[in-house]
């Protein structure tokens, strides 16, 4: 779920797209009845533990409209098909090194959003670059 979060933060830094970032297991919990034809979602589903659960997920998603990117294995044609875009990471990393690929991910597609919106991704603004301590 961080990456998730991670992302959002990252769209939302960069791009000024709303975002939310929410684990798999969260989506029926309140999220699942703000999705409609007009929403596009983003899910990480790399060939995991959760894999499986992650696919039923995406299969309610998919049913409600909702526009959909998926960022997972090369290869997972079970992914694939159910995505309107795919991002396809190596095949064969280890579960534990995932999440570095997965943050890439994230972080690129914020970035290439950004420069598609034409934003100012080395001034971003009313963002502090900084902390500062009173």
């Amino acid at each position: 779920m961080n990456i998730a979060l991670e992302g959002a933060l990252k769209l939302k830094e960069i791009s000024y797209v709303h975002a939310e970032g929410y684990a798999g297991g969260e989506l029926k919990h309140g999220p699942i009845a703000m999705i409609d034809d007009q929403m596009v979602v983003v899910v990480l589903a790399p060939q995991d533990r959760w894999h499986d659960k992650t696919i039923s997920n995406l299969e309610e998603v998919k049913a409600r409209g909702a526009k959909i990117l998926g960022i997972g294995t090369r290869g997972d044609q079970m992914l694939s098909s159910l995505c309107h875009h795919f991002i396809g990471l190596p095949p064969g990393i280890e579960e534990d090194l995932m999440p570095f690929l997965l943050v890439t991910a994230v972080q690129l597609f914020s970035y290439e959003l950004a420069v598609l919106k034409g934003t100012d991704i080395d001034q971003p603004r009313n963002l502090a670059k900084s902390v500062t301590v009173e």
